[in-house]
């Protein structure tokens, strides 16, 4: 046995179903164990979207996804998907081929210090440069990548060590037990929520790792608390729920901003600051916060909580709720504040402009969509309008790259998704820009039999960065470009293409695709108007507080 085929059979014990990558000069010797093993490779057609995949992957299941590249360009590719999955808290493990050891002392084709440059975007990396320390290094990875709060890590594994004889066998997983909070934590911040007049809960993403959902439902529902949630929170509390106050993380003011600006206490429950700065919301830090999260509070100078609550979510919130009396105070006034949020989204169901207004076209995706349904938002103008109007009925049904907010994810990740959930619909929805980033995956997609919708919203430009431009600077630069024909993009590579006509046209075109067997590719204008409209209605927000 080599070192990679002892690699291999540590990723098996892991419980590793997929490794995502691209074959190269560097990784032969893994690539032939991987091809004995019980593990499907899944051949990508650039790097990035193995990383991608493998980021998706881990954010949907919790178990890490794991990515394979060769050294130089290879690795470099796969830097951006790791990147985002470090940032976003998703486990990641990324593999590297490297030159042999006796090259490193010496300028060499294709060499990078890679244990080096991936330092500051994984939370742990290490090069194999002893057969036997190969069992440990890949029980290490995997445990730093699920541990809280979960991330990348990499490996770097020279072509020379892997082809060396190795001893040893995987190591057995521990058990990692749950930390519980303390009872003073408890009791204090038991004693806050009960004092508090308008409590606010802020849901962030830790709530979906940490399974908490269920809990803070109930938490909210017995305490008659209204809940925002950030954009990677989507389905820590059923947007049907009359306490939800939907999604906040805008950098413009929306209605939940009349939340925030009412609200005497904030229960931010598995909320990671890199979600949607504190600074937006808590801007002079004058509102008082209870933190309760797997994980101490991070330092900012907007987030200073009265009581830090460390443990395992569920358990808090159920122990809070245990000591906390809110009898007869009510939510009468985020009632209020969530018939207008809902005014504001049921008045485009029908809308009948053309191009279609983004609103209407994410109020018709949720139609068709069911509560288990999942999709991949890519980054760009339309990842605004998903995170403000794509609401959810479960966690995990709403990927929204957020913390590194990296272009070119809602491809790569609907593979990922499909792979997980064959059975559910799974809908990619990226701008023209993203679209062009990682298309080429459609190709894999296919191939692999990974049957999803992407819907690509129309701009002829980088509407995000026009926004921003136009809000300003009064005008736009550099900005815009020409696209292919989508339609025949799509048919060229053996899927089926739509392009939508009118806003009559949108949900049984979007109902059609979803019923195919191959990638479907839905060519669909937008009108980033409303980009304007909003940050002029935004600036004219008052509250009646």
């Amino acid at each position: 046995m080599n070192t990679a085929e002892l690699l291999v059979q540590c990723l098996e014990n892991e419980g590793v179903r997929y490794v995502f990558g691209l074959p190269g000069e560097e990784n032969l010797h893994v690539l032939e164990a991987l091809g004995q093993s019980s593990i499907q490779f899944i051949t990508t057609r650039h790097e990035q979207g193995a990383a991608f995949m493998a980021d998706v992957y881990g954010r949907l299941t919790g178990q890490a996804g794991v990515c394979l590249s060769t050294l130089g360009p290879g690795a470099t590719n796969l830097m951006t998907g790791v990147a985002d999955a470090n940032l976003d808290g998703a486990p990641l493990v990324a593999i590297t081929g490297q030159v042999g050891t006796d090259r490193m002392h010496i300028e060499s084709h294709q060499y990078l210090d890679l244990v080096a440059m991936f330092a500051p975007v994984t939370k742990w990396n290490s090069q194999i440069v002893r057969p036997s320390n190969t069992a440990e290094i890949v029980r290490k990875a995997f445990k730093r990548a699920q541990s809280e709060k979960p991330g990348a890590v990499h490996i770097d594994l020279p072509e020379n060590i892997a082809a060396m004889p190795a001893d040893g066998v995987p190591l057995k997983r521990d058990r990692q037990d749950s930390t519980f909070a303390s009872f003073a934590s408890l009791n204090e911040a038991a004693a806050a929520i009960a004092k508090a007049t308008y409590p606010l809960i802020l849901a962030g993403n830790g709530v979906i790792r940490g399974k908490a959902s269920d809990a803070l439902t109930e938490f909210a529902t017995r305490l008659n608390i209204p809940v925002a949630n950030t954009f990677m929170g989507k389905g820590a509390i059923p947007y049907t729920h009359p306490l939800a106050l939907w999604t906040t993380g805008l950098q413009k003011r929306d209605y939940i901003s009349c939340g925030f600006d009412r609200a005497d206490l904030v229960i931010a429950v598995g909320y990671d600051l890199v979600e949607y700065s504190p600074k937006k919301w808590n801007p002079n830090g004058e509102i008082p916060i209870v933190h309760i999260g797997m994980t101490p509070s991070e330092i900012d100078s907007s987030y200073i909580p009265i009581v830090d609550v460390v443990g395992e979510i569920s358990d808090s919130l159920m122990e809070i709720l245990r000591r906390c009396d809110r009898e007869g105070k009510t939510s009468s006034y985020a009632a209020e504040l969530r018939a207008e949020i809902r005014a504001d989204y049921e008045q485009y169901a029908n809308d009948d402009a053309y191009p279609l207004k983004p609103q209407k076209i994410i109020y018709d995706l949720r139609q068709a969509l069911g509560s288990d349904d999942i999709a991949i938002s890519d980054v760009g103008a339309h990842k605004m309008w998903m995170a403000r109007h794509f609401h959810c009925d479960r966690p995990n049904t709403c990927i929204i790259s957020n913390g590194f907010a990296a272009m070119g994810i809602a491809i790569p990740g609907a593979v990922a998704a499909k792979l997980v959930y064959p059975d559910r619909k799974v809908v990619a929805v990226t701008g023209d820009g993203g679209f062009m980033m990682n298309c080429q995956e459609l190709e894999t997609a296919l191939r692999v039999g990974t049957p999803f919708v992407t819907l690509v919203f129309n701009d002829g430009g980088y509407g995000l960065i026009e926004w921003k431009q136009q809000d300003y600077f009064q005008r736009s630069r550099f900005i815009e470009f020409t696209n292919p024909d989508f339609v025949k993009f799509a048919e060229s590579m053996g899927l089926k293409g739509y392009r939508i006509e009118s806003a009559a046209d949108f949900l049984p075109t979007l109902k059609e695709a979803l019923a195919q067997d191959v990638p479907t590719v839905i060519d669909c204008p937008v009108d980033y108007q409303e980009n304007f409209r909003f940050s002029q209605k935004s600036g004219q927000l008052s509250c009646n507080t």
